[in-house]
């Protein structure tokens, strides 16, 4: 096996049980026996160079070719083998110089002004929309669940995060909300149905408007629910509130102040938005790059340090931050075990490849959550210091309204229209 990869493995690898078969067809065996047994076989010798040059994007193709077989174990189980002991390793000076490079391209990849964001949202969201039925909640709620309690499963959890994000919006009779990345259009519907509000869901995805637009008629919403094909940057009016949920990891860094400032147009002077995010709680790194290639061209996953600065020189103001530490890498891991227990299907009509290049996307951000210093964080911003109760208490006390409620509507738009 190539020599430098035995290299880096022998002194990562410190705990756990990798046994990995090479090109040639040799043994090489790491770890302290501990843990779950895995093998790995490596189908030819250039993978093995690969898998040594550049680890990161290496992996993830190997193993979505076909050419980085797991004979024992899963490829979550070999993610999670190296990343819990990479923090031991001391890195060559060659991955040094692929980070170097990264680093100084980080910007150039993820910039994206209103075409390409739109040609990038496409590529992931207006592909056939039945593979995400495959292992999201049947409301298609494709961000961070919240777990309130263990054992909570992934649909109740998904209601939970909703309702939590409803509470932090503090919603009044008669407000106009704005969603920026409405998505499949279910917080949207969500936040209709619980309070007496107008709102408009935003989007760039054809496909996700058109299951949206479906789904406010089938609801009885189209009064109070319209989502449009539009990208914030076009978007004119006054908001009461405005609420982004998994978006904004599709902005990219050097946007960000041109976020904040349509923020700040749109909302009203006493009016409050909340932003939910995928963060790191590293200084600013360049995106994975298998992600990148394969699954989020252009997206970009941020440090606070590089949010706040655009927020204040926006003018707005921070109200309120809350981080989500473990619940994301949760939620990936029923994405990942529902995805797994629908291989059959996913592959007979998108293929093995996409199958392992999917699974592959799962487990990398699951293990990244877990090991890899992610997590989700929650920013309230107001312009005013007086549009939001000067305590926490309203939210605690609308979050448990809404729960003995359990954000059932208790009446149609069309319903109230008549009372």
């Amino acid at each position: 096996m190539f020599r430098p990869l035995v290299y880096v493995l022998q002194r990562t690898i410190g705990t756990g049980d990798l046994k990995v078969v090479g090109a040639d067809g040799r043994v090489h065996e790491f770890g302290d026996r501990t843990g779950t047994p895995i093998i790995v076989r490596i189908t030819d010798k250039r993978t093995e160079w690969r898998l040594a040059l550049s680890p990161s994007l290496g992996i993830g193709e190997a193993y979505m070719d076909g050419r980085l077989i797991l004979e024992k174990g899963t490829i979550y189980d070999f993610l999670e083998v190296l990343l819990v002991n990479v923090s031991k390793l001391q890195r060559p000076g060659w991955l040094h110089a692929i980070d170097f490079v990264q680093e100084v391209t980080r910007r150039l990849q993820h910039y994206n002004p209103v075409g390409r964001s739109k040609q990038n949202v496409a590529y992931h969201y207006d592909i056939d929309g039945s593979l995400y039925d495959l292992f999201l909640d049947p409301d298609r709620q494709y961000s961070c669940a919240y777990f309130e309690e263990d054992g909570m499963s992934l649909d109740d959890a998904q209601i939970a995060k909703k309702r939590h994000i409803a509470s932090k919006l503090n919603l009044s009779d008669g407000m106009r909300v704005l969603d920026i990345g409405s998505g499949w259009g279910g917080l949207a519907l969500y936040l209709a149905k619980t309070a007496r509000v107008d709102v408009t869901g935003i989007t760039l995805s054809e496909e996700q408007l058109k299951i949206a637009q479906e789904r406010a008629q089938a609801e009885g919403l189209t009064n109070a629910v319209n989502f449009e094909l539009c990208d914030y940057r076009d978007l004119q009016g006054k908001f009461d509130r405005i609420v982004s949920v998994g978006m904004f990891e599709h902005v990219g860094s050097a946007h960000y102040r041109r976020f904040f400032e349509s923020v700040n147009n749109l909302l009203a002077d006493e009016g409050v938005a909340l932003l939910h995010s995928i963060g790191q709680f590293d200084p600013p790194t360049a995106t994975n790059p298998f992600i990148a290639k394969y699954i989020f061209p252009g997206g970009y996953i941020p440090s606070l340090s590089e949010v706040v600065p655009a927020v204040e020189h926006e003018g707005l103001l921070v109200t309120d931050i809350e981080i989500l530490r473990l619940h994301y890498a949760m939620t990936l891991r029923h994405w990942r075990q529902r995805f797994r227990a629908a291989w059959h299907t996913a592959s007979d009509k998108f293929g093995e490849r996409f199958c392992r290049m999917w699974e592959m996307y799962l487990a990398s951000s699951e293990t990244g959550f877990r090991y890899q210093n992610l997590m989700v964080f929650q920013i309230q911003l107001a312009k005013s210091l007086n549009a939001l109760p000067i305590t926490r208490d309203y939210m605690f006390d609308r979050e448990r309204e809404l729960n003995v409620r359990k954000g059932e509507p208790s009446r149609s738009r069309t319903q109230r229209s008549a009372h």
